[in-house]
């Protein structure tokens, strides 16, 4: 059985079923990680575009001080997320050739994680500061409340609570 938590086994269970070595692993984990990041680098620029363009549209100028600071966090989240989930491309360039793949899927990693982290906070801060907009305090706490238990059941809960599911013969 496969344990990401038990790495060694993990990689004994690469090598017995899919006969693969360390280096295939690794490239194969790059691989899959440059996938993941394509999706998620998308939504996180146009968000991000979306943001920046806001101060320049008539109605910003309308936006209490509290909608202003909402606002200025959200895009500091949205651009610290664009950063931290670009990262792994820069990674990649300044270490390419290096042979030090097995440091660019662990950094790539954990930015991939910080990135998406600081992407669900400025989905909440869009969504707090529109519900506020639109229909005032309470709903847009409300609305906040409700994405943010639906981002962490989506992206955390449902994937931990499945880990010590995982069925190693769906060869993942």
């Amino acid at each position: 059985m496969t344990s990401p938590d038990h790495p060694d086994r993990d990689q004994e269970w690469d090598r017995e079923e899919r006969d693969e070595s360390p280096l295939k692993r690794l490239d194969r984990n790059w691989s899959d990680l440059l996938q993941e990041l394509r999706v998620v680098q998308t939504g996180v620029q146009l968000l991000t575009g979306f943001l920046l363009t806001l101060p320049f549209q008539a109605r910003f100028a309308q936006l209490d001080r509290g909608q202003v600071t909402i606002y200025l966090c959200t895009v500091v989240a949205s651009i610290i997320a664009t950063t931290v989930l670009i990262a792994p491309v820069m990674l990649h360039r300044l270490l390419f050739r290096r042979h030090a793949r097995k440091l660019m899927v662990t950094l790539s990693h954990r930015l991939a994680i910080t990135g998406t982290a600081f992407l669900g906070l400025a989905i909440l801060g869009v969504v707090l500061l529109i519900f506020d907009l639109l229909r005032g305090p309470v709903a847009g706490t409300v609305a906040t409340v409700l994405v943010g238990l639906l981002l962490l059941t989506a992206w955390a809960a449902l994937p931990l609570s499945r880990r010590g599911d995982a069925d190693a013969a769906d060869g993942d």
